[in-house]
């Protein structure tokens, strides 16, 4: 069994031997620019820069992150040398948010071995461990297939469910759930019945993961327990899938509602609630 989570000790053994990973480097700011400007400066040697907005994401509507179609995501990870059977780490600068996006959806569309990189480029480069600048390099292209269906993925009937007869987990912070602020969708509030757990108190200050028991006692606190049903959303889908990861960890296997609170509030039948 493929481990979830490499620290970068780990990745650096493994890029040493004769069949080393692929290497993702998924940097990404929300309504930044592209990642691409910081792998220039520095990346993991043999790492390959994905665009989050256009290689991870469908063109925006209804939602601001749309899953990508399998042809598409087929063709830019083949692009970066990925193929059906050879180990992909991703990393991002420290959180994993970003990266769990890539592993997500490589999970979704059937590779059997993605992990995370903990502590992302930041861990990396702490630990002293060599980096390179310049453009990507094209590798030799890889024979991934995309075939989907291999995460559990709910729609918005599929939330709405999970919330009132399940655990619906609202990854945001807390201020946006209660739908005091809302920095980036033209609505505030949260899918009623949701119960909040930001990904940040998923992991250390650093952006590592916290252990797995302390993962399972932080979900177990707003109802979460392995083998129970359980969703996950975000903003568009992108931090969720680091709630899905985390749940993972734990031991918990999570759904994903990609199109997230910028596809919820699209229909105005959809009901919103606001506070705790």
């Amino acid at each position: 069994m493929v481990s979830l989570l490499l620290d970068c000790h780990e990745l650096a053994a493994q890029l040493a031997t004769a069949e080393p990973p692929v290497v993702l480097d998924v940097r990404w700011a929300l309504g930044g620019p592209s990642g691409v400007s910081d792998y220039t400066k520095g990346h993991i040697p043999s790492a390959h820069f994905v665009d989050l907005d256009r290689e991870l994401s469908a063109p925006p509507g209804p939602g601001r992150h749309p899953l990508p179609d399998a042809a598409g995501f087929a063709a830019a990870m083949r692009r970066h040398g990925v193929d059906g059977s050879r180990l992909v780490v991703a990393y991002d600068a420290a959180t994993g948010t970003s990266a769990a996006r890539a592993w997500w959806l490589l999970r979704y569309f059937g590779h059997p071995k993605v992990a995370l990189l903990d502590g992302g480029y930041a861990a990396w480069v702490a630990a002293g461990l060599p980096v390179e600048e310049g453009v990507d390099r094209d590798p030799e292209v890889g024979d991934f297939e995309a075939t989907p269906g291999g995460m559990p993925l709910l729609d918005a009937e599929g939330a709405r469910a999970m919330a009132h007869h399940a655990v619906l987990i609202d990854a945001r912070a807390p201020e946006r759930f209660r739908g005091e602020t809302e920095p980036v969708d033209p609505v505030a509030g949260h899918i009623p019945g949701a119960r909040n757990l930001p990904a940040q108190r998923t992991q250390h200050s650093d952006g590592t993961f916290l252990l797995p028991d302390d993962l399972r006692a932080r979900y177990a606190a707003v109802g979460v327990a392995p083998g129970d049903p359980v969703g996950v959303y975000c903003g568009s889908g992108v931090v969720a899938t680091e709630g899905v990861f985390a749940m993972g960890l734990a031991g918990v296997d999570a759904a994903l509602y990609a199109g997230s609170w910028s596809e919820w509030i699209t229909d105005p039948n959809r009901p919103i609630e606001v506070g705790d």
